[in-house]
C-alpha cells in the first residue's frame, strides 16, 4: 500500500508543483540558489487533487487534534486548503496575513477568531518555519491556542525542526523532500548523479548556490 508522503509526492511531481532542476538552479526569494521549487498553489487548478488534500488534511485533524476549535490557513497559499479543510470539518475558518493590512482596521488575522479558541494552523509549504511561526504568534497574541500545524510539503531543514521545536510547535506534513527525491528517482525524473546534488543542497541551502555559477 502507498504511504500518504508517496501518494502526495506523486501529485506534486505529477501537475509540476514541484520542479527539480539540479542543473539550473532556481532563485529564490530570499537570494538562495536552489535546485528545486515548490507552487502549492497550482494543486488547488485539479479538483482531485484538491479534494484529496482537503481529505487527508481533516482525517489528520480528526485524528490528531479532535478538540479543535478553528482551522487557520497562512496567507496567501494555505488559504484555498485551510478554507476547505474548515468547511468540511464545519469549523470557523481565518486567515493570518504576512503583515497587517495598510487600512481600515489593518488586521493581521482576517475573519473572527476568539481567545481561548483551539486552531489548528493550514501551511502550503514550511521552509525554515519562520514566516509559519509569524502566523502562530499572531493566533497566540490574539489569545487562541495553536494546538497543532499541518502543511503539504516541508523540505526538512534541520532549522525548521528547531524553530517549530522552540515555539512548543507539532509540525505534520503530507510530504516532505526525502520521499520527493525518492519518487523522483523511481520515475527517472532524476538520475543518481542529480540526486546527490539534491542531497548536498539540503545540508547547506543557504550556501549552497555560492558554489554555482549564476
Amino acid at each position: 500500500m502507498k504511504t500518504l508522503e508517496k501518494i502526495t509526492a506523486q501529485q506534486l511531481l505529477k501537475l509540476k508543483a514541484i520542479k527539480l532542476q539540479p542543473s539550473n538552479p532556481f532563485t529564490w526569494a530570499s537570494g538562495w540558489k536552489s535546485p528545486i521549487y515548490c507552487d502549492n498553489r497550482k494543486l488547488m487548478s485539479y479538483p482531485d487533487t484538491r479534494n484529496f488534500l482537503k481529505i487527508q488534511f481533516s482525517r489528520i485533524i480528526l485524528e490528531k487534534y479532535p478538540n479543535v476549535e478553528a482551522v487557520a490557513g497562512v496567507a496567501t497559499g494555505a488559504i484555498a486548503p485551510g478554507a476547505l479543510v474548515a468547511d468540511l470539518l464545519g469549523l470557523p475558518f481565518v486567515y493570518i496575513r504576512a503583515t497587517p493590512k495598510g487600512h481600515g482596521l489593518e488586521n493581521l488575522i482576517e475573519g473572527d477568531l476568539k481567545p481561548k479558541q483551539k486552531v489548528v494552523v493550514i501551511e502550503d509549504l514550511v521552509s525554515t518555519g519562520q514566516s509559519s511561526l509569524k502566523a502562530v504568534e499572531a493566533i497566540r497574541k490574539n489569545g487562541a491556542e495553536v494546538i497543532g500545524m499541518l502543511s503539504i510539503f516541508t523540505y526538512g531543514f534541520p532549522i525548521a525542526t528547531k524553530n517549530m521545536s522552540d515555539a512548543k510547535v507539532e509540525l505534520t506534513s503530507l510530504s516532505n523532500y526525502d520521499a520527493i527525491l525518492k519518487e523522483a528517482l523511481h520515475t527517472e525524473y532524476i538520475d543518481e548523479s542529480e540526486l546527490q546534488t539534491l542531497q548536498d543542497w539540503r545540508k547547506n541551502p543557504d550556501t549552497w548556490g555560492r558554489n554555482k555559477k549564476d
